[in-house]
């Protein structure tokens, strides 16, 4: 059991099911590491956005408003970050807000860069994981360091019946690695 080959078989058993939709950047192109675990994934499952991290999180909410689970994917936790307004004021709070009534359902991808073969610089090989376990309170983070551990974390956090969005941590070196 390989990391990658675990990514790209939970993203086929999250696009089995109608109501699940993958939205970002270089998820109908391949760009990053992260769009070749969607090669299987229909295309008209896809939406992809332009670089613009809050308004695709507030897209991820509104779709998930509407009945749909959305796999929101950011690339780095650096790009992460730039859609934590959305993240931290409105996806976290919307179960305190409504009184429970909503609850949205939300994966989102992220992946601590990768710096093997070739280091990125700084600014994309953030690991802010335990920096947004602090923030939120209403939203799982999971982090994914072996294997094993994946397909079981996306399983957990598509069919888990407390309706709390999850951000699913991956390692971009362990794509080759493990």
């Amino acid at each position: 059991m390989k990391y990658f080959d675990e990514l790209k078989r939970s993203m086929d058993w999250l696009a089995s099911f109608d109501n699940s939709v993958f939205l970002g950047q270089a998820v109908k192109v391949a760009e990053t590491g992260m769009s070749n675990t969607l090669k299987d994934v229909p295309q008209e499952k896809r939406i992809e956005l332009p670089v613009c991290e809050d308004m695709q999180m507030g897209i991820t909410i509104g779709m998930a408003i509407n009945g749909y689970v959305p796999i929101s994917i950011y690339p780095r936790w650096n790009f992460l970050m730039l859609a934590a307004n959305q993240l931290i004021n409105h996806l976290d709070k919307i179960p305190k807000m409504t009184k429970d009534k909503i609850l949205p359902r939300v994966l989102i991808r992220v992946s601590i860069g990768s710096e093997r073969p070739l280091h990125p610089q700084h600014q994309h090989v953030g690991d802010y994981t335990e920096a947004f376990r602090k923030l939120l309170s209403n939203v799982d983070v999971i982090r994914m360091e072996e294997p094993e551990s994946i397909f079981p974390a996306f399983q957990y956090a598509f069919t888990k019946k407390d309706g709390r969005p999850s951000i699913l941590v991956e390692y971009g070196d362990y794509y080759a690695e493990k």
